[in-house]
């Protein structure tokens, strides 16, 4: 564990023993504390071996879609839009 210091810009030096550098991350808000979740390289590789999935990518894309688009008509009946 470390302890860091966010500057008055926002900022944040990590750790080089973390070795993260050039590594993406996606920060996660959670009350006052904030999560570092680092996105890996390769995330389709890398998540292929633990999210398994019989579907295509492309047949996931179209699950996807209709997941948004009754979502949006959702949204739309609940404001009046629709």
């Amino acid at each position: 564990m470390a302890v860091v210091v966010v500057d008055e810009r926002g900022r944040l030096t990590i750790p080089s023993e973390f070795d993260v550098r050039g590594t993406k991350a996606t920060l996660i808000p959670a009350g006052p504390f904030l999560i570092v979740i680092p996105i890996p390289r390769e995330p389709l590789e890398t998540s292929a071996k633990w999210l398994g999935s019989k579907l295509t990518r492309k047949e996931m894309k179209v699950v996807a879609e209709r997941a948004a688009r009754r979502d949006a008509m959702k949204r739309a009946r609940r404001r009046k839009q629709a």
